[in-house]
């Protein structure tokens, strides 16, 4: 991560109230995509959101953040995944795909199948969970 510091990352210094915040907030996402009667695409919505949270809680811990004025930032955060908390490539080229589809229904105005939604919800739960482990055995002090 060092060598996209300045181009893609920047530095900051972790903070136990951020990732409190962060937290609440992705289960709250997590929470309304699992709700049946918003639409698909805004079920979606709330499932990648939260895995965006997370991801930007990976990299927190770490003590970087993307550079949200650089393009690309949702793609580095996802990327990182394997470097911030071990997930396996395979499970990141499913995070990227999630991406694309997100990137097709709010560009394209594509419709979101209810396939992708259980998908990124499943990936959003499971990525809360392999998270969560990682910060109670690395670090405990943000919890």
């Amino acid at each position: 991560m060092q060598n996209l510091l300045g181009r893609t990352l920047e530095l900051v210094a972790p903070d136990r109230a951020q990732v409190v915040r962060l937290l609440a907030a992705l289960a709250r996402n997590l929470a309304d995509a699992q709700l049946q009667g918003l639409s698909a695409e805004n079920r979606f919505d709330a499932a990648y959101k939260s895995i965006m949270q997370l991801a930007m809680l990976a990299l927190h811990a770490h003590g970087y953040r993307p550079r949200t004025s650089v393009p690309g930032h949702h793609q580095t955060a996802i990327q990182c995944l394997t470097l911030t908390i071990n997930l396996p490539p395979a499970t990141v080229r499913l995070l990227d795909a999630l991406r694309k589809q997100r990137n097709l229904s709010d560009y394209s105005g594509d419709l979101v199948p209810e396939s992708a939604v259980v998908d990124c919800v499943a990936a959003a739960g499971d990525l809360q969970r392999q998270l969560r482990e990682w910060l109670g055995r690395e670090r405990p002090e943000l919890l």
